[in-house]
C-alpha cells in the first residue's frame, strides 16, 4: 500500500499541472487576441482606437481570470467536498448520499486513502465505545443484581462502588456510601487481630494480588451494639486498570453467629450454676482418695477416673465462663510477679492424672534463670490447661508430651507445649484460634467445644503475648506461647496505684484506629 505521503504528493502534482495548464490557456487567449486586433485593425484606426483596445484586452483578461478562478476552485473543492460528504455520512442521523470517488479527476487516490483511514478510525473508536459501553453495562448489572452485599475500593479505601443488596444490608443508600471512606460506612469487629486493615496493609506492601476471607465478622452501629454478623471475602488487584483496587463481598450469617452467641450466655447462665456442686464433688472425691484403701487397684483406677473428669469438667465450666465474660468485654486479669517455673510444673501436675488415665507422659524442661514474668496466675493456669487438654486429645496412640519454656531471642518467656498425634492440616491452620471452630474431620471422634484455643489467644494477648502453632499431619502440633517478663512491665506498674496491671481481654477488634477505644 501507497503511503499517504505519496497519494498527497501526486495529489499536489495534479493541482500543478491543472494550474499550469489554466495560466496558459489564459495567457495565449490574452496573446491570440491581441494578435489579431493588431493585425487586423488599420494603423490610422487603431491609433483612434487605442483606448477602447485596452479596455478590451482588460476585459478580456478579467473574464479568463474569473473563468480560470472558477475552474482552479472547483478543482480544489471537489476533494475537498468528497471527504466533507463522507465524514457526514458517518453520523447516525445523516442523508448525505455517498459520493463517487471514481469520478474525482483530482485527489482520488489520496480521497479514497483518508476515506479508508477515517473508515478505520471510526470501526475501531465505536468498537471500543460498544465494549465499554457493554463492559460497564455487564458490571453494573452482574454487581447490582448479585445476591450478596459487595463494595468496590479504590486505592484509598474510598467506596467507588457499593451495590444494591449492600445498600440495603447496611441500611444506607447508594449514593450516601460512593465516595466515602469504607471505615467510616463499615465499623466492623474481628474475631481476632487479623482485621481487614492490617491484612490490606500487609499485601499492599508485598503483593500485587492477593485474597482471603474472614468469619464471624461483626458489623456495629453507632450505640456500639454489633446488629450484624457475616463472612467476609476480600480480592486485592493493585494493577486494575480502573484504579479500583480492593473488592468486599459480605456473607450473612447473623442468624446463625447470633444463635451461637446466645447458645454461649445461655450455657454460661446456666453452667454458672455447677460451679458450688461441681466444687463439692470435686471435694468429695478428694476426701475418697484419702481415705481409700490402695490395696484395691480397680478402686484406685475408677476414682482416678473420676477425678480427672471432674477436673475436666471444671475446665469446660471455666472456658464457657469466661468465654461469655470475654465477649461482654467483663474479663480483667490483674498481674503480679510470678515464678513462671512454678506455674508451669503446678498446671502441668494439675493435668498429669488425666494424662495417665490415657497412659500418657508429660515431660517437663524448664530453662534455669528464668526471669519472673507478670501473668494473672489463674487465667494463665488455664491456658496452660487448655493447650495441655489438647495434646492429650490428639496425641492418638503417641505416649508423650513434652513441655519447654525458655528465654526467646526478644526477651520474652516462651513456652512451647507439644504431642507426637494427629496433626493438623494445614488448610484450617488459620481458622483454629476462631471461636467454635473445630476440624470436621475428627469432631465426631474428639470431643470439645471450640473454644479452648480461642480463649487462650484472648488471655495472652491481655498479657502483651503472642500464640502460634506449627504442624505436621500424622506427626503432631506444637503449640507455643510467649509472656512477659516482669521486669518489662516497670513503666506500667510505676503509673499504677495499687502497684498492680488490670488488663481486659477484648474478643472482637476493631477494624480501624477510628473506632478503637
Amino acid at each position: 500500500m501507497a503511503k499517504k505521503s505519496d497519494y498527497l504528493s501526486r495529489a499536489k502534482k495534479q493541482y500543478v499541472r491543472r494550474l499550469l495548464i489554466t495560466l496558459l490557456v489564459s495567457n495565449v487567449i490574452l496573446i491570440s487576441l491581441w494578435y489579431v486586433l493588431s493585425t487586423t485593425l488599420h494603423e490610422h484606426w487603431l491609433s483612434n482606437l487605442k483606448a477602447e483596445y485596452a479596455l478590451i484586452l482588460l476585459g478580456a483578461a478579467i473574464i479568463i481570470s474569473l473563468i480560470g478562478a472558477f475552474i482552479l476552485a472547483n478543482n480544489l473543492i471537489t476533494p475537498l467536498r468528497a471527504i466533507w460528504e463522507l465524514i457526514i455520512r458517518m453520523t447516525p442521523s445523516s442523508n448525505v448520499a455517498a459520493p463517487n470517488i471514481d469520478s474525482l479527476r483530482v485527489g482520488r487516490e489520496l480521497v479514497a486513502n483518508l476515506y479508508t483511514q477515517i473508515l478505520q478510525l471510526n470501526n475501531s473508536l465505536s468498537a471500543k465505545l460498544k465494549s465499554e459501553s457493554t463492559a460497564t453495562l455487564s458490571r453494573d448489572f452482574i454487581a447490582n443484581n448479585l445476591p450478596l452485599p459487595l463494595f468496590i475500593l479504590d486505592s484509598q479505601e474510598t467506596i467507588v462502588f457499593a451495590n444494591k443488596q449492600a445498600a440495603e444490608y447496611i441500611g444506607l443508600g447508594q449514593t450516601e456510601m460512593n465516595g466515602k471512606n469504607f471505615y467510616m460506612i463499615m465499623d466492623m469487629s474481628f474475631p481476632s487481630d487479623n482485621t481487614f486493615e492490617s491484612w490490606l496493609k500487609q499485601v499492599k506492601a508485598s503483593s500485587a494480588t492477593a485474597n482471603t476471607s474472614w468469619e464471624r465478622v461483626r458489623l456495629n452501629v453507632l450505640d456500639n451494639h454489633p446488629t450484624l454478623m457475616f463472612d467476609l471475602a476480600a480480592f486485592y488487584n493493585r494493577d486494575n486498570p480502573e484504579h479500583y483496587e480492593t473488592i468486599l463481598v459480605l456473607f450473612d450469617h447473623t442468624k446463625q453467629y447470633s444463635q451461637d452467641d446466645q447458645a454461649v450466655s445461655f450455657v454460661a447462665l446456666s453452667v454458672h450454676e455447677l460451679r458450688t456442686p461441681l466444687t463439692l464433688l470435686r471435694g468429695y472425691i478428694e476426701a475418697l482418695e484419702d481415705e481409700m484403701d490402695t490395696s484395691n487397684p480397680e478402686m484406685q483406677d475408677f476414682m482416678q477416673k473420676m477425678s480427672a473428669t471432674a477436673q475436666q469438667l471444671t475446665s469446660f465450666v471455666n472456658n464457657i465462663l469466661n468465654v461469655a465474660r470475654i465477649d461482654n468485654d467483663q474479663l480483667y486479669l490483674k498481674l503480679h510477679e510470678e515464678n513462671w517455673g512454678d506455674i508451669l510444673v503446678s498446671a502441668v501436675n494439675d493435668i498429669n492424672l488425666r494424662a495417665k488415665v490415657r497412659g500418657i507422659t508429660i515431660e517437663v524442661n524448664i530453662a534455669p534463670d528464668l526471669p519472673t514474668v507478670g501473668v494473672d496466675r489463674l487465667s494463665i493456669y488455664e491456658v496452660i490447661n487448655n493447650l495441655l487438654d489438647n495434646a492429650i486429645k490428639y496425641s492418638a496412640d503417641s505416649k508423650l508430651i513434652k513441655v519447654n519454656a525458655h528465654l526467646s531471642q526478644e526477651g520474652l518467656v516462651e513456652t512451647s507445649i507439644q504431642d507426637f498425634g494427629l496433626g493438623i492440616n494445614p488448610s484450617i491452620m488459620q481458622n483454629l484460634f476462631t471461636k467454635f471452630y473445630r476440624d470436621h474431620r475428627n469432631r465426631s471422634q474428639i470431643g470439645g467445644t471450640g473454644l479452648g484455643l480461642y480463649l487462650s489467644k484472648a488471655i495472652i494477648s491481655a498479657h502483651g503475648g503472642n500464640i502460634w502453632v506449627s504442624s505436621e499431619l500424622g506427626k503432631g502440633s506444637i503449640f507455643s506461647f510467649t509472656v512477659v517478663p516482669y521486669a518489662q512491665l516497670a513503666d506500667e506498674i510505676k503509673n499504677s496505684d495499687n502497684k498492680e496491671v488490670i488488663r481486659g481481654t477484648h474478643g472482637w477488634i476493631k477494624n480501624h484506629s477510628l473506632y478503637r477505644r
